[in-house]
């Protein structure tokens, strides 16, 4: 029986791109560099903002680990500042976390940016009821793909991981479902493309969001 569901956040529950580019374009400007394509960004992270960091001034041939580090410094800076810049759930995400929740389920938000700015994107957009769980990078919480982290959720909720449906628009999400156990979906509407997150081989690939209905019933009744 599905009795719980797990959601990355950017590329999933939100459309972040427009606060990642810009808080990433003002910490290129303090170097003295230009600014990253909204496609840039949406390879660029998913990994934590010091990888973010890394492969965006890695672009303009930024590699030295202290400049880096100060760079990730700054661009932190800016992030706290301007997270929820142009964010808006995508189309149909609100009704689809809606119905989960009125079939029972509990609801967590797993993401690797870091706590703050991960409580800053969502109780805005969807309240703090509508999540049991909202959780992001701490010290105390590895990194996806390392499943540690969405086994620790699943731990806090009482949930087996084969009762849980987890959703993610990476390969990193689908690498972190796989591990974790969990009926892992990889969603078409946030950052990257269908092969990537086939690698996986997830329980489903959907294409809106008006699918994880069906998904949660399919798998429901697999059970």
């Amino acid at each position: 029986m599905i009795r719980g569901a797990v959601f990355d956040l950017d590329g999933t529950v939100l459309n972040t791109v427009p606060a990642l580019k810009k808080s990433m374009d003002l910490a290129l400007r303090e170097f003295g560099l230009g600014e990253v394509t909204e496609d840039e960004v949406k390879v660029f992270v998913g990994n934590g903002s010091l990888n973010y960091v890394k492969r965006a001034f890695g672009k303009f041939g930024i590699h030295d680990p202290e400049t880096v580090a100060k760079a990730a410094e700054t661009y932190r800076k800016h992030f706290a500042v301007n997270c929820m810049y142009g964010v808006q759930p995508y189309e149909g995400v609100p009704e689809a976390l809606a119905f989960l929740k009125k079939q029972g389920l509990k609801l967590a938000v797993l993401s690797n940016k870091p706590q703050q700015q991960t409580e800053d994107n969502i109780f805005p957009v969807y309240g703090r009821e509508l999540f049991d769980l909202v959780t992001g990078e701490r010290p105390d919480v590895p990194l996806k793909p390392d499943p540690r982290g969405l086994r620790m959720t699943l731990d806090t909720l009482g949930l087996r991981a084969e009762e849980c449906l987890y959703f993610g628009d990476t390969r990193m999400d689908m690498e972190t479902g796989v591990k974790g156990g969990c009926v892992t979906v990889g969603v078409l509407w946030g950052f990257r493309g269908p092969a990537e997150l086939a690698e996986q081989h997830p329980y489903a690939i959907i294409s809106t969001p008006f699918e994880i209905q069906d998904v949660y019933r399919l798998a429901s009744a697999e059970q």
